[in-house]
């Protein structure tokens, strides 16, 4: 069965999309058919991993914008997928800024989503969102659709402050549209084992959250090598296969598998 993982964060740089094409990459590395959906109009994914948004017809707000027009709209896959490093990708491109007021009006528009992804489940093991860092509308057609949640969460105390929201909205679309749903773990990133800072956050993390939301053993420690990946249209994975930060990526992996 495939399963569709929500990353998500309100808060920007917090290392969404770095774990998104990681996370994929690395879990294809362990053999599975991995989908990854740049849910952002910034374009950072479909930028990560080496493709130029500007020139690309077919992405994800063409796919939103078909479905809300057309709930029945029939997808041609093909059309649609990109793929690098053994992933494949529904690329997004600015469009998808404008998408967002488009839904107000549109009937089952939290549901679209879901509907898109229910045409692509039975070719993949996994499906991961990389959300944009709002909790608007489409962020929400990714809670909907999602089975799982990731949350990265960077190992400074501003990013804590600020998670009440967002777990309220997970807790909402619980209650009244995905009963599945459900939070995969907190994940933290940008860790610098050297300083007291990243290991106080952590600690109260779990202070926080440990009786009902797991954290993630596997952290991702803060490196110039991640930050350097992207602009090279990379992963970690062939920029920097034998980085410290390439085998945190892949015990993440590891994981995200067990947790099955």
């Amino acid at each position: 069965m495939c399963k569709v993982i929500a990353v998500t964060n309100q808060k920007g740089g917090v290392g969404k999309t770095t774990t998104t094409i990681n996370l994929g990459v690395a879990l294809a590395r362990l053999g599975k058919r991995v989908l990854e959906i740049d849910l952002d109009a910034q374009s950072n994914l479909t930028i990560g991993l080496g493709f130029n948004p500007d020139e690309i017809e077919y992405t994800i707000s063409k796919l939103i914008n078909e479905k809300a027009n057309n709930y029945n709209y029939s997808i041609d896959k093909e059309k649609f997928i990109l793929s690098s490093e053994g992933v494949d990708i529904i690329p997004s491109d600015i469009l998808l800024s404008s998408i967002e007021t488009k839904l107000l009006n549109v009937m089952n528009r939290e549901s679209i989503l879901k509907n898109i992804i229910s045409s692509f489940k039975n070719d993949y093991d996994y499906i991961l969102i990389d959300c944009l860092p709002s909790l608007g509308t489409l962020n929400i057609n990714a809670l909907v659709a999602a089975d799982s949640v990731i949350i990265p969460v960077q190992a400074q105390y501003y990013s804590i402050r600020g998670m009440e929201q967002l777990l309220q909205s997970i807790v909402n679309v619980k209650e009244q549209i995905n009963q599945k749903l459900h939070i995969e773990g907190l994940l933290i990133t940008m860790y610098d084992k050297r300083t007291n800072l990243s290991k106080e956050v952590r600690k109260t993390l779990q202070e926080i959250y440990s009786v009902e939301i797991n954290t993630f053993d596997t952290m991702i420690n803060i490196s110039t090598k991640i930050a350097e990946a992207p602009s090279q249209g990379k992963s970690i994975f062939s920029y920097q296969p034998n980085s410290e930060v390439a085998n945190n990526y892949e015990q993440l992996a590891g994981e995200v598998i067990n947790n099955e």
